[in-house]
C-alpha cells in the first residue's frame, strides 16, 4: 500500500496551488475533454483528491466515482458544494476494485508519478484497464521529464521562482526518481516541503497500456488538444479498450 503523504496540512492548501492545472479556464478545458469521452458515463477518477476535476465534471451531468488513499483530501471534497454526489472508495488506486464498468477512467495532474516504483505504475494502468467498458477510454495527464533542460552534470532544475513560491525538481536519472522541493511563503516566512515521485516517459506509459490490452488513440500537449511535439512539456494521452 503506497504511503498517504497528503495529510490535513497538505489537503488544506491543495486547492490554493497557483499552477496552471488549477486555473479555471484549464479546468473547463479538462472537463470538456473528459465529458466528451465519458458520454453518458459513469466515469472513474483515480486519486480523486479534493474533487478539483470530479466536481465540475459531475456538474456537467456525468456520474463520477473516485478512488482515493487520503482521508484528509476526501474530507475537503465532502466539504465542498456537491461533494456528497461523488462516491469514493478508499484505498490504493493501483489495486482497489470498484464494481461496474466505466466508459472513462482518468488520472490527472502527474498523479501516476505518486507511485514511486515502476511495478506500481504498471499495476495502476492494469487496474484502470480492468475497470473500462468495451470501447472505453483511459486518460492520463502527466509532465514530460525536463532532462533535456538539465545542464551536463546537474541534477536540479527550478520550475517556479516567484515572490510567494520557490520550486525545484531534483532528478536521479538512474532510478527515475524525482524529488520536488517547495518553499512557500506563509506570512513573513517560507515553509519547506518535499514530495517524492517516479517520473515516467510517454513511451513507457504506452508500453504499460499495451501490456494492459489498450491502444493509444490520442496524445495532445494539453487539454486544449494542441499537437504533442518534441518540445511539449506535458501530455494528455488517451488509450482505448477494444470494443
Amino acid at each position: 500500500m503506497p504511503q498517504d503523504t497528503f495529510d490535513a496540512h497538505v489537503a488544506a492548501r491543495y486547492d490554493d496551488d497557483p499552477s496552471p492545472p488549477f486555473d479555471a479556464d484549464v479546468i473547463a478545458q479538462t472537463v470538456d475533454v473528459l465529458a466528451e469521452l465519458a458520454g453518458s458515463g459513469p466515469a472513474l477518477e483515480l486519486a480523486v483528491g479534493t474533487g478539483r476535476v470530479a466536481l465540475p465534471l459531475a456538474r456537467r451531468g456525468v456520474v463520477v466515482h473516485g478512488i482515493e488513499i487520503s482521508t484528509a483530501m476526501v474530507a475537503r471534497l465532502r466539504a465542498k458544494p456537491g461533494g456528497d454526489a461523488v462516491a469514493v472508495t478508499m484505498g490504493d488506486m493501483a489495486a482497489v476494485r470498484v464494481p461496474g464498468e466505466f466508459p472513462l477512467v482518468y488520472l490527472v495532474f502527474n498523479t501516476i508519478m505518486n507511485l514511486t516504483a515502476q511495478h506500481e505504475q504498471v499495476a495502476c494502468v492494469a487496474n484502470a484497464a480492468r475497470h473500462l467498458a468495451p470501447g472505453g477510454s483511459f486518460v492520463i495527464e502527466c509532465m514530460v521529464p525536463d532532462l533535456q533542460r538539465l545542464p551536463p552534470g546537474e541534477t536540479v532544475r527550478p520550475f517556479d521562482v516567484s515572490p510567494g513560491h520557490l520550486g525545484f525538481d531534483e532528478y536521479d536519472v538512474a532510478t527515475q526518481r524525482l524529488w520536488s522541493h517547495h518553499y512557500t511563503r506563509v506570512g513573513d516566512r517560507f515553509e519547506a516541503s518535499t514530495g517524492e515521485f517516479r517520473y515516467v516517459w510517454p513511451a513507457e506509459l504506452d508500453l504499460m497500456a499495451t501490456m494492459a490490452g489498450l491502444t493509444l488513440a490520442h496524445r495532445w500537449a494539453g487539454w486544449d488538444r494542441t499537437p504533442f511535439t518534441s518540445d511539449s512539456r506535458g501530455h494528455v494521452s488517451v488509450w482505448r479498450r477494444p470494443a
